[in-house]
């Protein structure tokens, strides 16, 4: 199944070169293109592809405002916002607007092949070099004697449940967790399905905040 995504940034040689490397994966077609945040929105709305590449600066309508006015609309496309800078503002910014995912313009090829293939696929995912920062502003130190208390929501989860919650905290995907945990990934997915459902938790982003919290990693 082919994924069809928009690509917005205002740098037309930008837009040229993300459009190259998404379509040398067979599975990836890049239906659209949008240089504002404003046309960013028209074309998303217009085009509903799975996935929006969104950069951050924009002119006309920054990538975060352009997110969360997608959101508010009810879009059912997927936000990868992608850009140079990891300032924390950014990041949060990004996840309080409803993006899917935060990733660099430094990332390789594949990662960005992957990123978008995760987020299709109703996923969240974070560049590495942001998610251990994102993780500890939410969860806070806690001083090294002082164990995590466990959230009063993780008592009406299973035993299996509390396991995938562990894993998906851990960064592992469906397919790893099926993998570590001997099931299917179609299994992974319903548990991880039922965490969201159970945990009020709007994607995998705050399943892994709730999973350091309750020290599960």
């Amino acid at each position: 199944m082919t994924i069809q995504v928009l690509v917005a940034d205002d740098q037309a040689l930008i837009r040229a070169g993300l459009r190259g490397i998404l379509e040398t994966a067979g599975d990836l077609t890049v239906v659209g293109e949008a240089e504002t945040g404003r046309q960013a929105i028209d074309e998303v709305l217009r085009l509903r592809p799975d996935v929006a590449l969104m950069d951050i600066r924009m002119p006309d309508l920054d990538g975060i405002a352009a997110t969360g006015r997608l959101t508010a609309a009810g879009s059912p496309t997927r936000i990868l916002v992608l850009t140079t800078f990891d300032l924390d503002e950014y990041v949060y910014g990004a996840l309080r607007a409803g993006a899917s995912g935060f990733l660099l313009k430094d990332a390789p090829p594949a990662d960005l092949h992957a990123a978008v293939r995760v987020v299709a696929a109703g996923d969240a995912l974070l560049a590495p070099k942001v998610t251990r920062r994102l993780i500890a502003a939410f969860t806070g130190a806690a001083p090294a004697a002082t164990p995590p208390s466990s959230p009063p929501e993780l008592d009406g989860l299973t035993g299996r449940e509390r396991q995938v919650l562990g894993l998906v905290a851990a960064g592992l995907t469906n397919a790893e967790i099926g993998a570590r945990l001997f099931i299917t990934p179609g299994t992974a997915k319903v548990h991880v399905a039922r965490l969201l459902y159970k945990l009020g938790a709007r994607d995998r982003v705050q399943l892994v905040i709730i999973g350091h919290r309750a020290g599960l990693v």
